[in-house]
């Protein structure tokens, strides 16, 4: 197809598809002439995964050529495919290891992670974000040990690897495959918050008693 069917096929407009050919984030068609070249499937499973990382991870150019490098590095297994999408869409925290207080959060976090057997990079920023919330919940005058905490982490393992995991189509392409991990964990994540919600409202009226209709 040629770049106006693509645009027309993705939805992507044509001046945009030529930002992203010229940022190598979208591989170049078959040039058949001199002014025209031929795109592919290829090229609209690829647009479908900018548009991913970047209306629902909302992640910068210079974070997307990563995940788009590592999608096309063969030699990269699908664990650190996945593992750089996802460390890419993860919320920036900036760690202060000089700070007592930071190094016992952090180390709480790090001494659930290890009790749960979990295999977590020691690099993973969700270690950081989890210190965050450590502190600020032992701030706050609230619950912030491991053992406060483990409920949360055994849900999300159990929802993970009873639900989750199985909605990588790692039988598919890889962009698919990193697709489908951004906008599940942007998206799943909004879904659990809301729910969570939800299930505190019913609690609450069970517990306390509903007012009247």
């Amino acid at each position: 197809m040629r770049i106006s069917q693509l645009s027309a096929v993705s939805g992507v407009p044509i001046p945009t598809i030529k930002y992203y050919l010229r940022e190598g984030l979208l591989p170049a068609g078959e040039q058949t002439s001199a002014t025209r070249a031929e795109y592919g499937e290829r090229h609209v499973r690829r647009l479908r995964l900018i548009r991913a990382l970047l209306e629902v991870g909302h992640l910068p150019i210079a974070a997307i050529r990563k995940v788009v490098a590592a999608v096309e590095d063969e030699s990269m297994g699908m664990h650190r495919v996945l593992g750089t999408a996802h460390y890419a869409i993860s919320p920036p925290v900036e760690s202060h290891p000089d700070d007592e207080e930071w190094r016992r959060a952090r180390a709480e976090a790090d001494g659930l992670i290890a009790d749960l057997g979990w295999q977590v990079d020691a690099a993973a920023p969700a270690r950081d974000e989890l210190a965050q919330a450590v502190l600020t919940l032992d701030r706050l005058g609230l619950p912030a040990t491991g053992d406060a905490l483990r409920p949360y982490a055994e849900t999300a393992m159990r929802l993970v690897a009873e639900h989750e995991i199985r909605t990588i189509p790692l039988d598919r392409t890889r962009e698919e495959a990193v697709e489908a991990l951004v906008v599940g964990t942007v998206v799943h994540g909004r879904v659990l918050d809301v729910m969570r919600r939800l299930a505190q409202e019913s609690a609450s009226a069970r517990i306390f008693g509903a007012p009247p209709a």
